[in-house]
């Protein structure tokens, strides 16, 4: 059993972080930002999983990385492990040309990247594999998609499964299956009714993330299994957005017992003004009264250093990055937060990876 003691010196031994104001630890070089030591010791002793979380959003890096493993240095990895965060699931949407090809080129992507760096990264494909990522040091990737186009028909859920897809998000945009969020939403087709039977049988976790709320109402209730909100918000909180949850959706995911993964996108967070790591607690506090801790985690929708910067903002010229942050130590960040807003230990163990592994084990559970 890891002790306490054991998880701050390691800590310690990793950043060279000396102690500071009885039990504050300063983890990374060229920030004076402090952490509790109960904050150190939660994300090292957790399983954090990052339901939407992206290695890079610099597409560019991404494929030289999976075309030229030796692109991939140390010091990558490195940066990936001081984030705190144990498992990835850096899913993408295609919704332009040949959905299936680009989605199967995406995935096999991963599967050759994984394979170039077997020391280093683990595909999770079943429950025992978050524990073994931990135990091994590794990262964990979890490889979904975020549209569902690429099933052209029911068998295609077996083959993608087999090449090791365990997550898809139904809709992008309005397609086959259903309707997208700020679209005009029919709800789920008998085609996608049978998308969804098939998976519940294969085992991909249902994600409604980008659904319209028919469709997203309609997905709850064809799945046997839970349904998973993989990246998304609270509408309560920021009214006029689409891709943010009703409280009913909400209510209904958690009530078949799915997780809602909260996002740090500023427009999903905020509908106006300043927008802070406080505001996506909000977020989550929503999510704890309306439906139990037990059914919200993280789905940050962002890689370590935002989307605001020169590589890959967008061209709109809107703010997606929070106020004050480094997204470098975003988990900390968070887990901060909910230390400072009375959240038990236990429950900050649910939320920062938990919930998804229960929720996880039970769908890939046949």
């Amino acid at each position: 059993m890891i002790s306490r003691r054991s998880i701050l010196q390691s800590t310690a031994a990793a950043f060279a972080a000396p102690m500071i104001n009885r039990g504050r630890f300063a983890l990374f070089a060229q920030s004076e930002t402090e952490y509790s030591a109960r904050t150190v010791e939660l994300v090292r002793g957790c399983t954090v999983i990052d339901m939407l979380g992206l290695l890079t959003l610099d597409y560019r890096k991404l494929c030289a990385w999976e075309a030229d493993p030796g692109r991939f240095a140390r010091a990558d990895f490195t940066r990936l492990k001081d984030s705190g965060i144990t498992v990835f699931h850096p899913a993408v949407g295609y919704t332009r040309g040949d959905i299936y090809a680009a989605s199967l080129r995406d995935i096999n992507g991963w599967n050759a990247f994984i394979a170039a760096h077997q020391s280093q990264f683990l595909r999770v494909e079943s429950a025992g594999d978050f524990e073994r990522a931990k135990a091994l040091g590794a990262i964990g990737i979890l490889i979904g998609q975020q549209n569902s186009e690429h099933f052209r028909t029911v068998e295609d859920v077996d083959r993608f499964h087999a090449l090791g897809q365990r997550v898809s998000q139904l809709t992008y945009r309005n397609n086959r299956i259903g309707g997208g969020s700020g679209e005009s939403d029919r709800g789920l087709s008998e085609f996608g009714a049978a998308i969804v039977d098939r998976m519940n049988a294969a085992g991909v976790a249902v994600d409604i993330s980008h659904c319209g709320d028919r469709t997203s109402l309609d997905a709850i209730e064809a799945s046997r299994r839970p349904v998973l909100v993989t990246h998304s918000n609270c509408r309560t909180l920021v009214p006029h957005s689409a891709r943010c949850k009703t409280d009913e959706a909400i209510r209904r995911m958690a009530a078949r017992g799915g997780v809602m993964g909260v996002t740090m996108v500023r427009i999903f967070v905020r509908a106006g003004g300043r927008a802070t790591i406080e505001d996506v607690l909000d977020h989550i506090d929503h999510v704890a009264k309306l439906a139990g801790v037990e059914h919200v985690g993280v789905g940050s929708d962002v890689d370590l250093d935002g989307r605001d910067g020169p590589v890959h903002s967008a061209s709109s010229g809107r703010k997606f990055d929070l106020d004050g942050i480094d997204y470098a130590k975003k988990i900390f960040d968070l887990t901060e937060g909910l230390v400072r807003r009375n959240y038990s230990s236990r429950s900050i163990e649910l939320i920062l990876g938990g919930n998804f592994m229960r929720v996880l084990s039970a769908v890939w559970t046949a």
